[in-house]
C-alpha cells in the first residue's frame, strides 16, 4: 500500500527556519541581531593623530624602570615583594632631575596568578608615579633573559652579573603551546581595557626586543624557532591591544638589522612599525649613530622614543645622546634608574667574564642606592635640558 506523506508540518519548520534567519524589519531591510556583539579593533592611528597626541606632550626623558629591591618584573609586582616605599622614594630621585616619564614591565603571568590583586597594585604604583608627575610606558611581554619565569620567590641575584634574574613573557613553554594563547589574549584585552582611558598611562609597549635570542646568557637553552613563533604572535598582540580601544598609543621597538629602507627591513621589523601608532627604538651605540638612525626613522613621519639607551662604554652616553634627542624632538629612556638586585651596573659580558668588584665604569644606572648621583654631572645635565626644553 502507497504512503501518503503529510508534508504540512515540514513546511512550517522550514518557514520558521528562514524567518530566524532573517529577520527583516518594517522597512524590508534584515534587522540586526543585538544579541551579538562584533568586536572591532580600532585602527592605528593616522600620523595627523600620533602628531597631535605628541605635540600635547612635554619632552619625555625617563628611565627603564625596576625598584632596586626587584630582581625582576615578578618580584616587582608580586604580593609579597611589591615594595611602595622603595617606588616613592626612587621616582622621587627621578623628579628631583627633571625625569618625567617611566618604561615599566608588567608580565602574563601575574595576571594569571592574581589578577585584581594586580591592577590594584598597579593602580597603587600609578598613584605614586602621578604624585611625582611621572606617566608610565608599559611593556606587557618581553623576549629577554630566562625563558623559564615561574611566579612565586624569585631567587638571589648571581654576584656580579648583569640581569641574572630577569625572566621573559611569555615563558617558552607557552611560546611553543599555542592553546594558551586565549589566556595571553585575556591578559593583554583584559588589563589594557582596564587602564584604556587612565591619563596616567603614557602609552602600551606591546612587546620587548620580540626577536631577541639572549645571546650568551641563555642561548643554550633558546629554541631556534623562536622568532618564528613570535612573529604571528606579536601580530596577534596588536589587533588584541587595538580591541580593547586604548587611549593610549601603542608601539613595538625596534632595535638591531638595517633601518635604511622599508623593504630592507626584516618582516619582524617591518610589522612593529606598520602596527604602532608611535615609532619607538633601542640604540646603545655612539651619538653619531644615534642621529642617523633617527634619520632613516624620520620617513615614517611619526613621533619617536628612544625607549633603551646609555651604556656608558659604549659611547652611549647622557652627554652624547640628550642633545641629539633634544635637536630632533626624541622621547629618551635610558636604561636603570637605581642600582640594586638587577645589576645592571655590570656590563652584558659579565654573562662570560668574571667580575669580583663592581667595574669602573658603571654600564646602566644613574643613583647609588642611597640616592646619590653615580656621576652628578649626568643628574645636573639631565636637569638643565629637561627645564629647558619644558619650561612652558
Amino acid at each position: 500500500m502507497k504512503k501518503i506523506l503529510n508534508w504540512k508540518p515540514y513546511v512550517m519548520l522550514i518557514l520558521i527556519l528562514v524567518g530566524c534567519k532573517e529577520k527583516k524589519s518594517n522597512t524590508g531591510k534584515p534587522e540586526k541581531d543585538e544579541t551579538k556583539t562584533e568586536i572591532t579593533a580600532r585602527p592605528i592611528w593616522s600620523k595627523e593623530q600620533a602628531n597631535q597626541w605628541y605635540e600635547e606632550q612635554p619632552w619625555l626623558v625617563g628611565a627603564n624602570f625596576n625598584p632596586s629591591t626587584s630582581i625582576n618584573q615578578l618580584e616587582m609586582w608580586q604580593e609579597e615583594t611589591f615594595d611602595p616605599e622603595t617606588i616613592d622614594r626612587e621616582l622621587g630621585w627621578a623628579e628631583s632631575i627633571g625625569m618625567n616619564t617611566m618604561r615599566v614591565y608588567l608580565h602574563d603571568l601575574l595576571h594569571k596568578q592574581d589578577k585584581e590583586g594586580f591592577y590594584d597594585r598597579i593602580d597603587k604604583y600609578l598613584n605614586i608615579a602621578d604624585k611625582h608627575h611621572i606617566r608610565t610606558l608599559f611593556v606587557l611581554f618581553d623576549s629577554c633573559w630566562d625563558p623559564f619565569p615561574e611566579t612565586g620567590k624569585q631567587r638571589e641575584p648571581k654576584p656580579h652579573v648583569h640581569n641574572s634574574g630577569w625572566v621573559q613573557s611569555p615563558g617558552q613553554k607557552v611560546l611553543q603551546d599555542s592553546s594558551q594563547y586565549g589566556r595571553l589574549e585575556s591578559y593583554v584585552k583584559e588589563t589594557i581595557g582596564r587602564f584604556k582611558d587612565d591619563k596616567r598611562i603614557l602609552g602600551w609597549d606591546v612587546w620587548n626586543e620580540p626577536d631577541n635570542m639572549t645571546g650568551p646568557s641563555y642561548e643554550k637553552v633558546e629554541i631556534p624557532n623562536k622568532a618564528e613563533l613570535v612573529l604571528p604572535l606579536l601580530e596577534k598582540v596588536f589587533v588584541w591591544a587595538r580591541e580593547a580601544n586604548p587611549s593610549q598609543p601603542l608601539t613595538s621597538g625596534v632595535w638591531t638589522g638595517d633601518w635604511g629602507a622599508h623593504a630592507r627591513m626584516k618582516p619582524m621589523h617591518r610589522l612593529q612599525v606598520e602596527q604602532s601608532d608611535i615609532i619607538s627604538f633601542h640604540n646603545y651605540d655612539h651619538p653619531e649613530d644615534l642621529e642617523e638612525k633617527i634619520k632613516q626613522l624620520q620617513r615614517y613621519g611619526r613621533p619617536m622614543l628612544c625607549t633603551e639607551y646609555m651604556a656608558r662604554p659604549n659611547g652611549s652616553t647622557f652627554e652624547g645622546f640628550l642633545p641629539i634627542a633634544r635637536k630632533y624632538n626624541v622621547g629618551m629612556y635610558n636604561w636603570g634608574l637605581v642600582d640594586g638586585k638587577s645589576q645592571t651596573k655590570y656590563p652584558w659580558d659579565s654573562w662570560t667574564k668574571q667580575y669580583t668588584a663592581e667595574p669602573e665604569l658603571w654600564f646602566h644606572e644613574v643613583f647609588h642606592t642611597d640616592g646619590t648621583p653615580y656621576k652628578e654631572a649626568e643628574t645636573e645635565l639631565i636637569s638643565r635640558l629637561t627645564t629647558e626644553a619644558n619650561a612652558r
